[in-house]
């Protein structure tokens, strides 16, 4: 298997949360997903401006992305604003992309599939997507070469080492393959780390989690009826260059400090 294509155990029917919402959220959620789709469009017709966007102007649309859908935004911590920069989170909704993007644009490395994604497919590849075909182990040493030099370059490169989404209860390890990359170019790693949360009661939701062969639509209606959900984002102390021999001590230390909890089965996540 390849070290892009880890699997997750998690799947809709055992980890997440169904939504709960009356007749009455509907509306809102109607309201809510037309919301996320003309900040989409906007991104993608802005988009080929490219760089002369503002960094601060892309950070506020990436929240205001996330806020449309209806969950709050709690970022504590900051990244560094220039310079070659391997950004690192885990993974678990694609929420995460533009929450990650909020910490520091940068060029995200994707899966080949989002390419064909409707609308999201073209705004990513506008965007400086660096797509991978994470079925092919031969590409592995061009991929992590060319992820090399867009760090030297100065460029900011955000990844999931988990390569899979989980639920957020269950969290799997950071593959080491883009690791190597960071040694490689002499830049510092910036661990992220997202939590999606409830606002009354406390506690972890998964109601945002995409995982298994949960559909983008059923995840977007999801997330759009449920109430009272909070992403929160850890940006954790940066590891400067040169500190870890090898990648997988590199990938270790950037994952250390997170605490995953068991991955629950949906009857005990519902009662």
């Amino acid at each position: 298997m390849s070290v892009w294509l880890p699997s997750a155990p998690c799947t809709p029917g055992a980890c997440v949360e169904e939504g709960r919402g009356s007749a009455a959220a509907v509306p809102r959620a109607v309201l809510r997903l037309t919301l996320v789709a003309t900040l989409v469009l906007a991104g993608a017709l802005l988009s080929p401006l490219g760089g002369r966007i503002p960094a601060g102007w892309v950070r506020r649309w990436c929240r205001a992305v996330v806020r449309a859908a209806g969950v709050r935004v709690r970022v504590t911590g900051t990244a560094p604003p220039t310079g070659g920069l391997l950004l690192v989170a885990n993974h678990i909704s694609w929420l995460d992309i533009p929450l990650l993007a909020a910490v520091r644009p940068a060029r995200m490395l994707a899966k080949t599939e989002i390419r064909r994604w409707p609308v999201a497919g073209a705004l990513a590849a506008r965007g400086g997507a660096l797509f991978i075909e994470r079925d092919r182990l031969r590409a592995l040493p061009a991929t992590v070469a060319h992820i090399a030099g867009e760090l030297r370059a100065g460029a900011a490169v955000a990844a999931f080492p988990e390569g899979s989404t989980w639920c957020g209860r269950a969290q799997g390890d950071f593959h080491r393959a883009v690791f190597q990359a960071a040694l490689d170019a002499g830049v510092p790693v910036q661990p992220v780390r997202i939590r999606y949360l409830r606002l009354t009661g406390g506690g972890t939701s998964t109601a945002p989690a995409f995982v298994g062969d949960d559909s983008l639509l059923a995840s977007l209606w999801r997330v759009a009826t449920a109430r009272g959900l909070v992403a929160e984002v850890e940006i954790r102390p940066t590891i400067p260059p040169g500190t870890h021999p090898d990648r997988r001590a590199l990938a270790r230390a950037a994952q250390q400090d997170r605490a995953p909890e068991p991955c629950w089965t949906h009857a005990a996540l519902v009662a």
